[in-house]
């Protein structure tokens, strides 16, 4: 690995770090650079609104969705330039987080499947951040099988009619639009009787309910369809094969959460070289030092894993199912960071909120955590992709593969 810029690539990163010094919402800066996962929010600002100026002063300059083509709202870059970006946006990037369902998922799936016409009419706007998209895949019923979903889409004329449920969807309260994975044949085998769409999310018949989730927030939300309408011309791929085309979602996705995930392990190095314990510093305490050491090794071999991803981008190879090593590690990781941080502030951690020590940004990121280690596929979905496609193992025993769906026994059904 060479982790050394190129010349081109320095020239690149010097253009980015100016232009971000000089137009970055620096006023916001401080709350940024202190929020944690599972709390990035703004005392005197929505955050939302400021997440979509900054978003479209980027695209404004050329500095939306680098990796995108100039076409589509994006600046034609590579993807090593994307990651230069990234570094150099710092705290900034925070407020990418309200878009990067709509820019790191739907956006690949719609510039996949979509056509010309409409890639041409949605991207932009996508890509700007005056539009928000959502992703509706999970289902109550369907744990991490997406296959397993039963939200149904019946052919009428011209278009299709929508009913069922969707689950955990993250921001289709502030969105626009969503892409829609949908049954259209129960009478196959489950992973091909599946059509993607995608929608207007003020539809008639969509019905939003946000889920309150332990720390207080609504990030996710309940989705319900009732006789939604969606004209036929809003398919992404051909009937049937939805599941093809959600992998394209499912591997950009995967890609997305896996090289983003924090770990909390600076915010606990920080706090523990600031903490007094009764004798001493809390990171001069051979315990406190014991648990900091096996958590750095842990966001040493993230950090040169992620590396080895940008060395390869550089090269103009692409990353394969590697960074879902990322996110095994590093959900688990910031769920136990939290935990401990929290036994260390002792009676003081019960309490959460502003008023909380650190302004509670542990208990934020201890309450947040769960949800890390579920979305974008759960722990045990991201062991079997890197036991079958990194380590070459056997592949589950899927025992209903070839089943019809509507013969796959279900509770209450024999």
């Amino acid at each position: 690995m060479n982790f050394d810029d190129t010349p081109q690539e320095a020239a690149f990163r010097a253009t980015a770090r100016e232009w971000i010094a000089t137009n970055a919402p620096t006023q916001y800066e401080d709350e940024l650079r202190a929020s944690s996962l599972g709390r990035t929010a703004l005392k005197n600002a929505n955050v939302l609104e400021v997440a979509k100026a900054w978003q479209k002063k980027k695209a404004d300059a050329g500095w939306a969705c680098l990796h995108w083509p100039k076409e589509y709202g994006g600046r034609g870059s590579s993807p090593i330039e994307r990651v230069i970006w990234q570094q150099e946006e710092g705290p900034f990037g925070k407020l990418s987080a309200m878009f990067i369902i709509g820019h790191g998922m739907c956006g690949p799936t719609v510039m996949a499947y979509a056509s010309e016409a409409h890639k041409r009419q949605y991207l932009p706007p996508l890509a700007s951040g005056e539009k928000v998209w959502c992703q509706l895949f999970s289902e109550p019923a369907g744990g991490s099988d997406v296959a397993g979903l039963r939200t149904r889409a019946e052919k009428r004329g011209d278009d299709w009619v929508v009913n069922g449920q969707k689950i955990w969807t993250s921001g289709a309260h502030y969105s626009d639009y969503g892409i829609l994975l949908t049954r259209t044949d129960p009478n196959v085998p489950k992973h091909k009787g599946l059509t993607m769409f995608f929608l207007d999310m003020k539809s008639r018949g969509v019905e939003v309910r946000p889920i309150k989730q332990a720390s207080g927030q609504s990030d996710f939300n309940e989705v319900y369809f009732t006789d939604v309408v969606i004209p036929d011309s809003q398919r992404l791929g051909a009937v049937n094969d939805g599941w093809n085309v959600a992998l394209t979602t499912l591997m950009n996705e995967r890609m997305s959460i896996g090289a983003g995930v924090a770990t909390g392990f600076p915010e606990l190095f920080e706090f523990c070289s600031n903490l007094t314990l009764d004798d001493g510093l809390a990171i001069e305490d051979r315990n406190v030092r014991s648990k900091l050491a096996g958590w750095a090794v842990k966001a040493s071999g993230l950090k040169y894993t992620s590396l080895r991803a940008i060395s390869a981008l550089s090269k103009g190879e692409r990353p394969g199912p590697e960074n879902s090593i990322g996110k095994l590690v590093a959900a688990s990781m910031i769920q136990d960071v939290a935990t401990f941080a929290l036994d260390l502030q002792g009676a003081a951690g019960v309490l959460s909120g502003p008023d909380a020590e650190l302004g509670g940004k542990f208990q934020a990121m201890l309450l947040r955590a769960p949800g890390t280690r579920v979305e974008g596929g759960t722990d045990e979905i991201m062991r079997n992709i890197i036991a079958e496609r990194v380590l070459g193992l056997p592949g589950d025993i899927r025992v209903d593969k070839d089943l019809p769906f509507n013969q796959i026994p279900t509770k209450g059904r024999n």
